[in-house]
């Protein structure tokens, strides 16, 4: 018992403060949550800008806008609207020009095709936050509530296929009876990311890239390698010099990493926290069951060096039992990530068999 006034003041004085402080803070009303912010896509780019040559708004017919929570997105329309329903959804880095050479010859058939932008890519916004399998389910679910879709065939490629899969398992009243997975991410490991690709996704690698002194001289390499020449020897004559053919695909990839400020961002997230792992448990939910089971058809290059290609039999033996025997597993031979590109005319063929039956 302490009975020294002094004591009982220095006593009070020790426990009276931490009280009153721990109160306030409980008591403390939060403050209302800020607004996301939204870096801009490629529309907000100038009309002379290389990526409107490469990849245009109206890249594919039926091109719209619409907006949604986590920003503003580009969608494209193909075939007869009383087609059967099928969406494409892209990967990591390359946007829904991916699709070039699979979504017009499946529109061709009568399948209604809906591609579109991921968030950070493309012609849709890319939101500041975390780029995980929820971000892309939910841009999806909502993008088919917009165009008033029921329900549609969903495809992917990439780490397109481990978001058709996650759709899948918590959206199954969306999806028909076929899912179908390209080059399909969703079980790679930590040991399949390069030490490169880990080092450059760290947030603060990603926030030096993104200032602006980084971006510009990025921009100005691009620059410099669309437009530089090889100069031909001096001579009498001038020589012909023949003009290099740039890949589109690639110079997509570069023009976004320059001129996008939030395009690295969500790369470097969808590497960390996407679903390009830890899907396992997706592939074998009740939302690849459905009714009588759906059929999946997984393709596959024998050349795949960024998603290996010992995980197609292991998606397969993940699916339940019933989809399992439904299901099918065609390896391209020779084939690497980018098979919609590489290998179009037996992807096509391939998506077209199994889309009618005819495996």
């Amino acid at each position: 018992m302490v009975s020294n006034p002094f004591q009982c003041l220095t006593l009070s004085l020790l426990i009276i403060p931490p009280i009153l402080i721990t109160t306030y803070l409980l008591a403390a009303f939060p403050h209302p949550p800020e607004p996301i912010f939204l870096h801009k896509s490629l529309a907000s780019l100038p009309p002379d800008a290389k990526s409107w040559s490469i990849y245009p708004e109206n890249y594919y017919p039926g091109g719209a806008y619409v907006s949604l929570p986590f920003g503003r997105m580009r969608y494209w329309l193909l075939g007869p609207e009383k087609g059967k329903k099928v969406v494409l959804i892209h990967g990591l880095s390359i946007p829904a020009i991916i699709w070039r050479d699979v979504a017009p010859q499946l529109a061709s058939r009568g399948y209604r095709v809906l591609v579109y932008d991921l968030y950070g890519r493309g012609y849709s916004d890319a939101p500041q936050t975390t780029y995980d399998a929820n971000l892309y389910t939910i841009q999806l679910a909502l993008l088919m509530q917009h165009l008033r879709w029921d329900k549609a065939i969903i495809a992917g490629v990439s780490m397109g296929g481990g978001i058709a899969t996650a759709f899948t398992a918590q959206f199954p009243h969306l999806v028909d009876d076929k899912v179908m997975l390209l080059a399909c991410a969703g079980l790679m490991e930590a040991s399949d990311i390069s030490r490169t690709a880990k080092f450059m996704s760290s947030p603060l690698v990603q926030t030096v890239t993104a200032s602006a002194p980084v971006r510009k001289y990025l921009q100005r390499l691009i620059l410099k390698n669309s437009t530089s020449k090889a100069t031909p020897p001096s001579t009498s004559a001038p020589v012909p010099v023949p003009e290099k053919k740039s890949d589109p695909i690639t110079e997509i990839v570069r023009l976004q990493s320059a001129h996008l400020t939030g395009y690295n961002a969500a790369l470097s997230s969808s590497l960390r926290e996407g679903p390009i792992r830890g899907q396992a448990a997706a592939f074998a939910s009740e939302g690849f069951d459905g009714e009588k089971g759906r059929a999946v058809l997984i393709i596959h290059g024998t050349k795949d060096n960024t998603v290996n290609p010992r995980y197609a039999p292991i998606i397969l033996t993940l699916l339940p039992p019933v989809t399992r025997a439904r299901s099918k597993l065609i390896t391209l031979e020779g084939a690497g990530h980018d098979l919609t590109i590489s290998h179009a005319e037996e992807v096509t063929r391939a998506m077209l068999d199994f889309l009618e039956g005819k495996q």
